[in-house]
């Protein structure tokens, strides 16, 4: 059978890997420590393939022993880590060692018959170790960077309390210097941090409280200078104070995010959206034929109800039209009328068939249909409302009323301007939240709700800036603060402008790809070769959709574990290159019910490639195997043989088609699945064929030739340098060299 990654073992830490970073570094010592693994115990072995693994054996401790040496080191430097990260160095070289000895195979005699796995159950003990003391070394290294970033905020909190106390100019000036130096490293430092994030939801929030800190930087800087020189100003000290909590705030954001601690309420929690009332909904919908049998789905109503009332944000509001809001309340009750439909015919279904028909299906659809129909209005109030809004506020009108305003010393046209931008302040908050409700993406939705507080305090503070120069209107710094506050608000407008196109570029399946940024270990030169497509995972839906895909590939894989079985000469490369592709097509299978080490389509599109590639290798030995075969015989195998060989060619390109967007990247999942399947399928059917042949042909004492044999005459014409890395050396030793790239930090 196909067996999982790592089938004699499962090989978590028992670490929750936090970062992509450690992940990509763990990736090919997983990959290694699973082709040694599932290497079956076969009586004998080609002098190439015993070398190969020794070699195995000796590059992984080597890389060990070099990636030890950078973990002792930072040891030696930390010493609240000093005992952890020893026992860990101590346990991983231990591990490299076992694996070097169970791999060395040079000191079997020349006439024995070799096993290279004697110890299996050793074999699999000491991989455990490695992986589970490597993964803790890595995790240990990422403490200290988040020691780092704790240390560093350290720093500005300390600086902060220092600017906020200051008398006199020269002592702020001086202050405010050093202030500037650490703030530079802090952004360096979580900028990393941020690229190297595994939970988009974190990176967002990360995103969003760095942006504070960049934005209000400059605003403290003119805000403390205009205190000090109206330091009998209130609306003056109401300003500074503001950017000063904010910034605090903000600070303590980060740190909750990279030590993850729980927060202490200050921080709030996003409310349910309609975006994800609507998945909710309809993953209730679709379950209902699969639980024909349980009790009646009362939470289908609930769910709805949830989302109706979700919906009020849009129904209550005064900017919303007449006729829009007489939409959404007729869909809402078209809605309701398709659920009750639909609980009728699950209930018709569940006591009269016992199993689902058409009516419920039908009823599934419309119910469906609805409250998506539902989602499109409101994605449409939504998005349309913004871009309303944003025209007419894009003028700045009222922001140029208030400057003059100020600098005439005006306060009654002031406070009248105040009450114009204090309204347009609501309206972008309240254009925020439905945004928020339609965003479809929770990282978006904490970009929503990021741009929702910014107005917020951002509105209040241009007023007590414009106070302040009313008060003093001569002053160049009171003039220079409320400028400053003012291009933050049109800084906000611009990044509200680029969130509603990214909202509709999600709602249309547009969105667009970004390179992912690794963090620790650095890639260094590798980076050039990342792929430029974004790593994704399937949500719920999309593989629910992928199941029974994926159920076939799992069967196929089945299937041609059975065919392999029966074949006497388990060393035949046409066996061995068919036992590849079963593996791989069962990790496939694993990628589509959210299991596995096939984590992102990047993965899958990566497990796919070398599908195609073992696919290839196993139609030239398939090539090789038909030299031999004649008339009939001969021509059948043949076409066979083309067309997987065409198949694998399709499976390649398809692969290697760039895919932009969620839509199309679903796409891509589908038919590089579906493609695999085709290569299953083709090679399942060849097995029997081939395996019937090979034993004719032994028992006519004209046997087609030994593995040895052909594999030597294909080798005549064959560059050996590729035979030497049957088992990954080269790769191995190329990848297991990226861990020591943690001595560069």
């Amino acid at each position: 059978m196909a067996s999982p990654p790592c089938g004699h073992g499962n090989f978590d830490s028992g670490l929750e890997i936090k970062t992509r970073s450690v992940e990509q570094t763990l990736i090919p010592l997983v990959s290694q420590i699973t082709t040694l693994i599932n290497h079956k115990d076969r009586p004998k072995k080609s002098e190439r393939t015993l070398v190969a693994i020794h070699r195995v054996g000796q590059a992984v401790n080597a890389a060990v022993g070099r990636f030890v040496a950078v973990g002792e080191a930072i040891a030696a430097e930390n010493h609240e880590l000093k005992d952890e990260m020893g026992h860990a160095c101590f346990e991983a070289r231990r591990a490299g060692d076992a694996i070097a000895q169970l791999t060395d195979v040079g000191r079997a005699a020349p006439d024995a018959h070799v096993t290279v796995f004697s110890d299996r159950t050793g074999m699999v003990k000491a991989a455990r170790l490695l992986l589970s003391s490597v993964t803790k070394v890595l995790v240990l290294a990422d403490r200290i960077v988040i020691k780092q970033i704790v240390a560093s905020r350290n720093k500005v909190l300390v600086t902060l309390d220092h600017l906020e106390r200051v008398s006199t100019f020269q002592e702020f000036v001086q202050i405010f210097s050093q202030f500037g130096n650490e703030m530079v490293e802090f952004a360096h430092l979580t900028g990393d941090r941020q690229n190297d994030l595994k939970d988009e939801k974190k990176k967002a929030k990360m995103a969003a409280a760095r942006a504070v800190l960049e934005k209000c930087t400059m605003m403290l800087l003119t805000a403390s200078k205009t205190c000090l020189r109206h330091p009998d100003c209130e609306s003056a000290r109401i300003n500074k104070d503001g950017v000063f909590q904010r910034m605090r705030c903000a600070l303590e954001q980060v740190i909750e995010i990279v030590t993850e601690a729980r927060s202490g309420g200050e921080n709030k929690v996003l409310p349910p959206s309609v975006s994800s009332g609507i998945r909710d909904y309809k993953a209730s919908v679709e379950c209902l034929r699969d639980h024909l049998y349980a009790s009646p789905p009362d939470g289908v109503g609930r769910r709805l109800e949830a989302l109706v009332e979700r919906t009020e944000d849009f129904t209550d509001s005064a900017y919303t039209g007449h006729e829009q809001r007489q939409a959404i309340l007729g869909m809402c009750q078209l809605a309701r009328q398709d659920a009750r439909q639909l609980l009728h015919a699950w209930t018709q279904a569940s006591v009269h068939a016992g199993e689902a028909t058409d009516d419920l299906e039908v009823a599934i659809a419309k119910s469906c249909q609805s409250v998506g129909e539902l989602g499109r209005e409101l994605h449409k109030v939504a998005v349309g409302r913004a871009l309303d809004t944003l025209r007419v506020h894009g003028e700045h009108s009222p922001l140029r009323a208030l400057k003059a305003a100020g600098g005439e010393g005006n306060l009654e046209a002031v406070a009248q301007h105040s009450r114009t931008l204090t309204e347009q302040k609501e309206q972008l908050v309240e254009n925020c939240r439905l945004l928020c409700h339609v965003s479809g993406t929770e990282p978006l939705e904490i970009t929503c709700s990021h741009a929702e507080e910014t107005f917020h305090v951002i509105g209040p503070q241009i007023i007590s800036a414009t106070q302040t120069l009313a008060l003093h209107p001569s002053s160049k710094i009171a003039k220079e603060n409320l400028e400053v506050f003012c291009e933050a608000w049109e800084s906000q407008l611009g990044d509200m402008a680029l969130l509603v196109r990214e909202i509709n570029d999600v709602f249309e399946g547009k969105r667009g790809d970004k390179r992912p940024y690794l963090s620790l270990p650095r890639p260094g030169k590798h980076s050039a070769n990342m792929k430029t497509n974004k790593a994704v995972k399937l949500d719920a839906e999309e593989q629910s959709s992928m199941a029974k895909l994926g159920l076939e590939l799992r069967l196929l894989s089945s299937d041609v574990d059975a065919e392999v079985d029966k074949w006497e000469e388990q060393e035949h490369e046409v066996v061995r290159h068919s036992q590849s592709l079963a593996s791989m097509a069962y990790n496939m299978h694993l990628f589509t019910r959210g299991e596995g080490l096939l984590k992102t389509t990047l993965d899958l599109f990566h497990q796919a490639e070398v599908v195609s590639e073992e696919g290839l290798q196993l139609t030239s030995s398939l090539q090789v195997f038909c030299t031999q075969l004649v008339g009939e015989e001969k021509s059948c195998v043949m076409c066979e043989v083309d067309k997987l060989a065409a198949m694998c060619q399709q499976l390649q390109t398809e692969v290697r088609t760039p895919a932009q967007g969620k839509t199309a990247t679903f796409q891509k999942v589908d038919s590089s699945i579906q493609k695999t399947r085709a290569v299953l399928t083709v090679v399942a059917n060849l097995l029997p064929v081939c395996n019937k042949l090979n034993r004719k042909h032994k028992s006519e004492g004209s046997s087609l030739g030994s593995p040895q044999d052909w594999r030597e005459r294909r080798d005549a014409s064959t560059p050996v340098h590729d035979s030497d890395d049957d088992f990954g050396v080269k790769s191995f030793e190329r990848h297991m060299a990226g861990l020591n790239l943690l001595e560069s930090n």
